[in-house]
């Protein structure tokens, strides 16, 4: 199994070369094209739990994660399938390696991932789970070992942190973050935080790595807003 993705674009994607019986797991509409050598098969994402129980966490999941209730499974029939994923918006494509470390994903970054890899959603703490656009009461904790591909609006930038200060982030710009990690999320500048438009922050904690998009969805959104028609 290879991933390829496309470089020197503002709107990448990536080509998975996927050998006779591998298989990756993709969010549900991210498959562009394939070679005609893959099947693709639709099931409830629920980490492999079948019956009504099955249903109840893939619910949780599409409601806690923002991730579909279906997810993809796409498994070569050859020793030359190819497939290619982008993500539904205008952004980056990163590769992480999960084993020798594990990640925690913002609402909506998961893409796709090697059948290995599995995610488990976390609990928050209170103060999270009720102020942070990090997965609400959830967030996804990656499992397993193999390739996982995560997205973002905008670019990707990676901080690492050496566990010397605390460091940082606009809660809309965090995408991914180490599960060493901790956080918390508070408001900016105190209470007069939001009279300053910074809004809502996560402050880190220790030794890990921090991926960053470099754009703010949500203030797109807010940009355009004023221009949409209410059909009143």
């Amino acid at each position: 199994m290879e991933y390829r993705i496309t470089k020197d674009t503002v709107f990448p994607l990536v080509e998975v070369d996927l050998n006779l019986g591998e298989s990756i797991q993709l969010e549900s509409g991210s498959m562009v094209y394939h070679n005609g050598e893959v099947t693709l098969e639709g099931k409830m994402n629920s980490n492999g739990q079948g019956g009504f129980g099955g249903a109840i966490r893939a619910l949780g999941r599409s409601m806690s994660s923002g991730e579909s209730f279906f997810i993809t499974k796409a498994t070569g029939q050859t020793n030359t399938a190819v497939i290619a994923l982008a993500p539904s918006t205008p952004g980056s494509i990163q590769m992480l390696n999960v084993g020798e470390e594990h990640w925690r994903l913002n609402t909506g970054a998961f893409l796709a991932c090697d059948s290995s890899v599995t995610y488990n959603m976390k609990r928050q703490k209170l103060s999270g789970a009720i102020f942070g656009g990090t997965g609400g009461f959830f967030v996804m904790e990656t499992a397993g070992s193999g390739t996982l591909l995560i997205t973002s609006y905008g670019d990707i930038q990676k901080i690492h942190l050496d566990g010397t200060k605390p460091f940082i982030v606009d809660n809309q710009h965090v995408v991914a973050w180490s599960e060493s990690l901790d956080y918390s999320i508070k408001v900016a500048s105190g209470i007069f935080g939001f009279k300053t438009g910074e809004g809502l922050v996560n402050e880190f904690h220790g030794v890990g790595t921090i991926m960053i998009q470099t754009r703010n969805i949500e203030g797109l959104a807010g940009l355009i807003s004023p221009f949409i028609s209410s059909g009143s």
